[in-house]
Formats: C-alpha cells, sequence, structure tokens
C-alpha cells in the first residue's frame, strides 16, 4: 500500500521539529542552557513551512526556563538580618520545559520536555551540562489519509495513535564573546511502532547538534557583528549546516541572512524592547517545493523577567 509507505518515507524525513532562529532560543535544541543567562526567560515559536503548499509542516513551541537562587531576598532577611547585602545571588542549577506541537502532513507530533542544567562559573566564562527527559505523542490523521482499498489488512493493524519517551543531553560554553554548545537529541533512540503487520516500526534516530558564534566588536561601539553556525548530523549521517552573518545595533536592533546547505537562503531581522523580544525569519527555499509555496515564516516572541543581578555583565546579546 503506498500511502504507509509515504507516511513512513515523511515520519523519516523530518522526525526532529527545525528551527532558523536557532541563536536566539538555543534551549529548544540544548537542555544545558536552561537557565544560563540568569533570567527567567518565556519564549513562543511560531513556524509554518512552505506556506501555500497543501499540508506543509507547522511548528508551535512554548518554552520556559530560569536559574534557582542560592538565597532569596526573603530568606536572607529573615535568616541574615545583620547582613546588609540586598538583591539576589545566582545559583548552579537551571531548570527548564517546553511544549511544542508539529504537523506534517497526516502526522502529528505533540510533546512535553522538561530540562535540568547545572553551570559551572569560570575564570570570565561559564561551562554548563544539562539533560532533559520527554515524552510525546505520534498520532496520525486518519481524515488526511485516502486508501486505494479501505480493507487493507495492513491500515487495520494500524494505530493511530503511539507515545514516546526519550531524553535529551547537551554542554554549553558562554563567555563574553564566544558562544557554543553540543547536544545530542532524541538519545534513547525509541521505536516508534504503528501496527502489527508490514512495516510497522520506526526508529527515533539520535540527533547531533553543534552550534557556535563569535561577537565581534567593530570601531563604532554600537555595532556588533555576529557570525554563527548550526550544525545537525542524523542518525543516518546526514549532515546539514546554518551558517549564519548578523549585524546587532545598540543591543536593540538586528539583521542578518543564513544559507541553509541545500536547502535555503534564510533573511531575518529583529528588535529587542526592554525585555522583551521579537525576531522573524523567512525562508527562501532553493528546491523545487519553491515554486508552489510562499516560502517559510517563522516568528519569535521572547520575555525576559528578573533582576539585572543574577546575569553575568556581558548577557546583552541576543
Amino acid at each position: 500500500m503506498t500511502v504507509i509507505v509515504g507516511l513512513s518515507a515523511t515520519l523519516v524525513a523530518q522526525q526532529a521539529p527545525q528551527y532558523s532562529q536557532y541563536m536566539l532560543n538555543g534551549f529548544l535544541l540544548n537542555p544545558a542552557t536552561a537557565g544560563s543567562e540568569g533570567y527567567t526567560a518565556i519564549n513562543l515559536t511560531a513556524r509554518e513551512q512552505w506556506v501555500g503548499f497543501l499540508d506543509g509542516p507547522s511548528t508551535y513551541a512554548l518554552s520556559f526556563q530560569t536559574r534557582l537562587l542560592q538565597e532569596s531576598h526573603i530568606s536572607r532577611k529573615n535568616a541574615v538580618r545583620r547582613k546588609s547585602r540586598s538583591g539576589f545571588r545566582g545559583g548552579n542549577v537551571g531548570l527548564g520545559g517546553y511544549i511544542f506541537n508539529h504537523t506534517n502532513g497526516a502526522v502529528n507530533r505533540t510533546g512535553l520536555k522538561v530540562a535540568y542544567a547545572y553551570h559551572l562559573e569560570l575564570s570570565e566564562a561559564r561551562l554548563s551540562f544539562g539533560l532533559s527527559l520527554m515524552g510525546f505523542q505520534y498520532r496520525i490523521d486518519e481524515d488526511r489519509i485516502e486508501l486505494e482499498n479501505p480493507d487493507d489488512q495492513l491500515w487495520l493493524g494500524i494505530r493511530q495513535s503511539v507515545f514516546i519517551p526519550d531524553a535529551d543531553f547537551g554542554m554549553y560554553y558562554s563567555s563574553e564573546r564566544i558562544w557554543g554548545g553540543f547536544s545530542i537529541g532524541q538519545l534513547l533512540e525509541s521505536a516508534l511502532k504503528f501496527g502489527d503487520a508490514g512495516y510497522d516500526r520506526l526508529v527515533m534516530e539520535r540527533t547531533y547538534n553543534l552550534m557556535g558564534g563569535y561577537d565581534f566588536q567593530t570601531s563604532n561601539q554600537d555595532i556588533i557583528l555576529s557570525p554563527s553556525a548550526h550544525i545537525k548530523v542524523a542518525g543516518n549521517g546526514k549532515a546539514q549546516a546554518d551558517i549564519t552573518g548578523r549585524v546587532i545595533y545598540d543591543q536593540s536592533y538586528f539583521g542578518g541572512i543564513t544559507y541553509r546547505t541545500g536547502h535555503a537562503i534564510i533573511i531575518m531581522a529583529g528588535i529587542t524592547v526592554d525585555r522583551l523580544a521579537f525576531g522573524y525569519a523567512f525562508d527562501i527555499g532553493l528546491n523545487s517545493i519553491m515554486k508552489h509555496s510562499y516560502g517559510t515564516h517563522e516568528f519569535t516572541f521572547i520575555a525576559k523577567l528578573g533582576d539585572h543581578t543574577r546575569r553575568l555583565r556581558w548577557l546583552t546579546r541576543y
């Protein structure tokens, strides 16, 4: 039955959601970044891929991350009344979580992830380690599938919904100018079993993410050049790289361009107002699908809460 074969190919081709603005919220790809900035951050990402293309992929993700404090203002006041210091002091533990929904054709994936990170303070830098646990549900929307033979025994044995547990691991380094990280997604390579006959089993292949960037301060103190890269390698050995160049002005505005190897050119821009940040990316496809769509659109909204004393001085970049 060609429908099941095509469905399997779709699952294998894009198992994990894809993000163009990886530099704005690395937590979506690396659990070690949870709480790394000191702020409590709430991030909303909406991505519509191949707009105008019937049943094109779409992703919506809502994430939350924070840093646990060693001492709060209230506990210091009660326990150490004679000390005159005030404010907050950051601890070493970061926590985070996010929920997402990813739809690709007739396949819908909804997931929940919780993450724990531990941050080691180095001289003028920080090294972080993180682990996340996740569970997600794969569901087949049978209303979007047309069968040549409705009584096909292969389809009759298919379950429309399955639940999968998994885990991610990551490392992250950041200093005043340099940042970079490595993560392994779908660490457990859980099995995705839809039925009892025929092609009934898929494996959630591990994905390897390597990200990094450097901020160059120009002679104009208001302008920073920020090149970065994200290399993603699938378990089958296929690799994809996003090479990005951005210009940040006055720590409030940015514009940039990304080349995604063999797939797309991405144009992005954003603005920060106080502790709110907005980002937009437009993917221009380099394949034949672009002839039938209006590109891919990705919106990012970030809200940061918390006291400035919890942050390292250089963490004002996007």
